[in-house]
Formats: C-alpha cells, structure tokens, sequence
C-alpha cells in the first residue's frame, strides 16, 4: 500500500482552526484514527462530500497532518473535486455545522446536499 504524506504547503484542502479543533475533540480517545474525505456521486446535481472515521487511510489516499492529533486522508479519486477546499466548522444556533468552500463548484443543488464541478 503506497501512502503520501503531504507538507502544508502541497495541501489539497485546509481547515479552518475551528474545524481542527471540531476534529481532534471527535478523535479524542481514539488513537490512531484519522479523518478520511472522500465523493460519493449523489443529489440532484452530481457529487456528495462524505467524511469517515477511519483505523487508516486506502491505497492511493494523500494524508493530510493538521496536528500531532489530526490527519485527514483524502481519497484519491476524490482529490480533484477538492482541490483547494476550505473546510470549517460554524455554530448555526445549537448545532455546529462542517461548511465547504469549494473554488471548483460550479453548481449546488438548493438543499445544499451535492455539488458539481466545472
């Protein structure tokens, strides 16, 4: 299995300090496990993000490390659809919300659920 490790600066996506922070608290107590951000064709409009819980990443996964506490591994086939995605975490009333800014959206469906690239 050939896993890459990628610095900050070759990063497919970022997150933001409150999304890193909503992530190390969902893996606190489970050492090991890792974020892993994948597509899924789904919706109305094409593509539907999907985050997992995972023991580690897949063969031809980019891993990501945010923190000595967080990796993100982002599925291969998934890395063109996110590239130079933002990813944060935002408190809307009582519930936290994972937002995604996407650059490569070109079209979202109007319950927010899929996405399409240009």
């Amino acid at each position: 299995m050939t896993v890459e490790t990628f610095t900050p600066s070759s990063q497919i996506i970022t997150l933001t300090d409150s999304a890193i922070k909503h992530f190390e608290s969902k893996l606190a107590g489970q050492p090991g496990k890792l974020i892993r951000l994948s597509t899924k064709v789904s919706g109305c409009t094409g593509y539907a993000y999907v985050l997992d819980f995972a023991d580690g990443p897949q063969e031809g996964d980019e891993v990501l490390n945010f923190s000595d506490t967080l990796s993100v591994a982002v599925a291969d086939d998934a890395s063109g659809l996110l590239r130079n995605t933002e990813i944060d975490y935002v408190k809307e009333g009582v519930n936290g919300v994972i937002k995604y800014n996407n650059p490569n959206v070109v079209d979202e469906c109007g319950c927010g659920e899929s996405f399409n690239v240009g």
